[in-house]
């Protein structure tokens, strides 16, 4: 049994059983269809995730271990505001004619600021601090830009991470305002421990923990059948990670550079429409 599905099932029958309705109130959320989007939803879910005992991914349902990555590039590597520079349509949505999500994800992490060691974007500035003073108590990032939320299509979901370095071990926390359980947890999941894997290993660390903090964590009505179907799903063992290169730029990574090694998952047959 994956670790990752003993906590994604524990996370999600506890939202079920012990969490809040939303069904009466009005929400901001809706279908395609125009129907509203209602939600069960828990506050404040804390999960850990140690990175050197396994590799965090569902077994329960597959995840798609390289879209995920490729999304994670286009955020941190490409620092693209444009789906044009993505491979899959998750974003299309909230796109623009010409392809623009507005000044959201991305964007925020490619402005450069000044510093008294010279200009960095909030990626260079990790990188840098993890290379010349690890022991800061202030190497985070944040896309949660209040300045520039109107002119996001969407507000940032995952919006800060915040990285310490214990011993030899690169440890993150994420912070995230919103989680679709059933539809991006896990994406999420397995995203940020990908990013902490990448960090550690171009800045001469071993990845430590994951620690996921989500304070709006929800199931939308929809999915609770596919959800309910989910739980009755074979577990298996986590698969182990592998990246096939010896990477020692955080800009020479590539999607097919990560490899996960006996990942047995069943596949989701139902299609999860997304709420917008």
């Amino acid at each position: 049994m994956s670790y990752a599905d003993k906590v994604f099932i524990e996370n999600c029958k506890d939202i079920l059983n012990n969490g809040f309705s939303d069904e009466n109130l009005q929400v901001r959320p809706h279908w395609e269809d125009g129907t509203p989007a209602h939600t069960y939803k828990k506050f404040c879910i804390v999960n850990r995730y140690d990175l050197q005992k396994e590799f965090p991914i569902l077994t329960i349902r597959k995840t798609f271990f390289k879209s995920c990555i490729d999304e994670l590039l286009w955020i941190w590597q490409k620092k693209s505001n444009n789906v044009n520079d993505l491979n899959s349509h998750i974003w299309d949505s909230w796109a623009d004619e010409s392809g623009s999500i507005g000044k959201a994800y991305g964007y925020q992490l490619s402005v450069k600021h000044h510093y008294k060691e010279g200009d960095f974007d909030q990626v260079d500035r990790v990188i840098y601090d993890l290379k010349h003073n690890p022991s800061s108590r202030r190497i985070m990032t944040n896309i949660y830009n209040f300045a520039d939320l109107r002119e996001m299509h969407l507000y940032p979901c995952a919006y800060s991470m915040t990285f310490n370095v214990t011993g030899n071990k690169l440890n993150g926390i994420l912070n995230q305002r919103s989680n679709d359980m059933v539809v991006a947890n896990n994406w999420n999941v397995v995203q940020y421990s990908v990013l902490l894997i990448m960090l550690a290993k171009v800045t001469g660390f071993e990845p430590g923990e994951l620690v996921h903090v989500i304070a709006d964590a929800h199931i939308y009505d929809r999915h609770i059948p596919t959800l309910k179907k989910m739980f009755e799903n074979p577990q298996y063992d986590a698969p182990k990670l592998i990246i096939k290169r010896d990477v020692k730029d955080f800009y020479d990574f590539k999607v097919d550079d990560f490899e996960l090694v006996d990942y047995k998952a069943t596949p989701l047959k139902e299609k999860l429409e997304v709420a917008i």
